[in-house]
């Protein structure tokens, strides 16, 4: 017996493939078939990988032909999978900013004790005293810092209503909106987190905080090279990054994989510059004397052999020590030799944002599944 196409459909019209509702024939699970004789092939398009829901599709439809077109006939069923594109979460579409923040700017570092978090702080303040509305996020979840130096480490984030929603409302100083885990623990009390339970906790900081409108968004970033990088840079589309090291080659050599792994292929975060700390010392008896204790113009060599931009130098004084412990961030002086060195790098930081916003195409969340690898500011 030669078998008829149109039969075929009309028997694959009688099956309803679970969960769906319609017809096999009407919902476009059947993408063809085909009739040699007395053979047919049907080549079916599930939307569900179950095992059981396949195995009943094909057996609908051998019993659906074989009862209604022809008992001898020989079926063969093929069954591709393919499943529908989860809903996307809205603050995390790719390539978009999330709504309010215009610009979202990573500072890392390879090592620990570079200054990282003390850059972080006083790049913030001066991007708030240039008329930038500014707000930081302390990523470094085991060792936070940055409430200390805004003053605020006793305070603790209030509940806010934002569109029938609750939200953290991110506590201010110094024109600056800061959320840290810091505010949630004890001062004694360490944080003992796998990744997941970090990458969780930093979500909420992120997308449970009522931010509001920011030209920044500065996030500090723990140091090293490590999931929680991941996890900040998988869920959000980073703008660029900044990278701070001191001069020494121990340091250099942390800073370089630092860029690197901005740079990875499968993450493409645009590198705004590397920052050289504790540049070099000089005493306040001898403000016209430079002492290089830790090398001399380091990571300026290094910017320029992986060719991105040098943001500026700041000397080792003891004045920022002591105004980050104060919670006064030292480029909150005024007249002073650091306030010109913050206003120098972050009028660098500007610049090549604006620069990469005008020449480069909108940063993605990244997606990785193993360990291989916006608009303009203000000017």
């Amino acid at each position: 017996m030669k078998l008829n196409k149109q039969d075929i459909l009309e028997a694959l019209e009688s099956i309803t493939i679970a969960g769906e509702g319609k017809n096999m024939v009407e919902s476009g699970a059947v993408q063809n078939v085909v009739t040699f004789a007395d053979e047919v092939i049907v080549d079916l398009k599930l939307a569900t990988p179950a095992m059981h829901i396949k195995k009943r599709a094909e057996a609908d439809v051998t019993k659906a032909i074989k009862e209604q077109v022809y008992a001898d006939a020989k079926v063969q069923v093929n069954i591709k999978v393919e499943a529908p594109a989860k809903p996307q979460n809205p603050n995390l579409i790719k390539g978009k900013p999330i709504p309010g923040i215009q610009n979202i700017v990573a500072v890392a570092s390879g090592k620990g004790g570079v200054g990282k978090s003390t850059v972080a702080a006083n790049l913030a303040v001066t991007l708030s005293k240039m008329g930038f509305k500014v707000g930081i996020l302390d990523a470094d979840i085991y060792g936070p810092s940055i409430p200390i130096m805004f003053d605020v480490a006793m305070e603790r984030p209030l509940s806010v209503n934002v569109d029938g929603k609750s939200k953290m409302k991110p506590i201010e100083n110094y024109g600056v909106k800061v959320l840290s885990i810091g505010f949630f623990t004890q001062p004694n009390q360490a944080v003992i987190w796998r990744g997941p339970m970090a990458a969780k906790a930093l979500n909420q900081l992120i997308f449970d905080a009522a931010w509001g409108e920011l030209d920044f968004m500065l996030i500090d970033l723990p140091p090293g090279t490590g999931d929680i990088h991941l996890s900040i840079m998988q869920s959000l589309p980073i703008t660029g990054a900044v990278v701070v090291s001191t001069p020494q080659n121990v340091a250099l050599a942390d800073a370089r994989k630092g860029v690197a792994m901005f740079q990875q292929e499968n993450i493409d975060v645009p590198v705004l510059g590397i920052i050289e700390n504790m540049a070099y010392f000089t005493p306040e008896e001898l403000p016209e004397n430079k002492y290089y204790i830790f090398g001399k113009e380091g990571a300026q060599h290094l910017a320029e052999d992986l060719e991105v931009p040098f943001l500026g130098e700041i000397p080792l004084v003891q004045s920022i020590r002591e105004a980050g412990d104060s919670g006064r961030p030292a480029a909150l002086q005024t007249a002073t030799l650091l306030e010109k060195a913050f206003e120098n790098i972050t009028k660098n930081v500007v610049e090549e944002t604006v620069r990469r916003n005008e020449n480069l195409p909108p940063t993605e969340a990244i997606k990785i599944t193993t360990m291989a690898g916006c608009s303009a500011v203000k000017k």
